[in-house]
């Protein structure tokens, strides 16, 4: 198989922070920077075109989108949760061999786990998702698609996103172990991220 030469990264920040109680989790400082705008510069560390999932009235996000050259994908529909944004999404994306699907919000991965899950398509060619899982083999993010598996994420409803597009390809899965938690952590409240905030003084 020859080697991939651009595979579109598709952010997923399309949802409404609702348990940050009026706060936008992707608007959080980390490390000096808003989430989001961490996420996308993460992101662009592959040297992958990047693309952000965002709903129509998020001008926040739409502003940190538009100053690190990445490309807005809007979600007209956003409310009705996490398999719209995966249905709008890619729908928007360009023709590509593959596309990797990551979490807004995850804020530990790094772009090294973002690599080892782009490099497993030529590890492992015969399957057709490869997908970051904890340290303890627990899945998570990011997930890379084969392409022959878009016409898939058009029929996707509800909030448990592609989970049962995934179930259906088990056995044509491989899995990339990522270091500790990093495929699963996020911070959902304002409590998670004092907490967190916390471990890092």
């Amino acid at each position: 198989m020859p080697e991939i030469t651009s595979v579109p990264i598709l952010i997923l920040a399309a949802g409404r922070s609702r348990r940050m109680r009026g706060q936008d989790k992707l608007l959080e400082d980390v490390d000096g920077l808003p989430l989001l705008r961490r996420q996308i510069e993460m992101a662009q560390g592959t040297g992958q075109p990047v693309f952000v999932a965002v709903p129509p009235d998020a001008i926040a996000r739409r502003a940190i989108i538009d100053e690190s050259k990445a490309t807005a994908l809007i979600v007209a529909d956003a409310d009705e949760g996490l398999s719209a944004s995966l249905r709008s999404g890619v729908a928007q994306l360009p023709d590509a061999p593959a596309f990797l699907v990551m979490l807004g919000d995850l804020v530990a991965l790094e772009t090294a786990d973002l690599v080892a899950v782009l490099d497993a398509r030529n590890a492992a060619p015969d399957a057709l998702i490869w997908r970051g899982t904890t340290a303890d083999r627990k899945p998570g993010h990011p997930i890379l698609f084969d392409a022959s598996l878009r016409p898939d994420f058009a029929g996707l409803a509800g909030d448990k996103g592609a989970d049962a597009l995934v179930k259906k390809h088990t056995g044509a899965t491989h899995f990339v172990a990522l270091p500790d938690a990093r495929a699963r952590f996020d911070l959902d409240t304002p409590e998670d991220w004092d907490a967190w905030r916390l471990t890092r003084t």
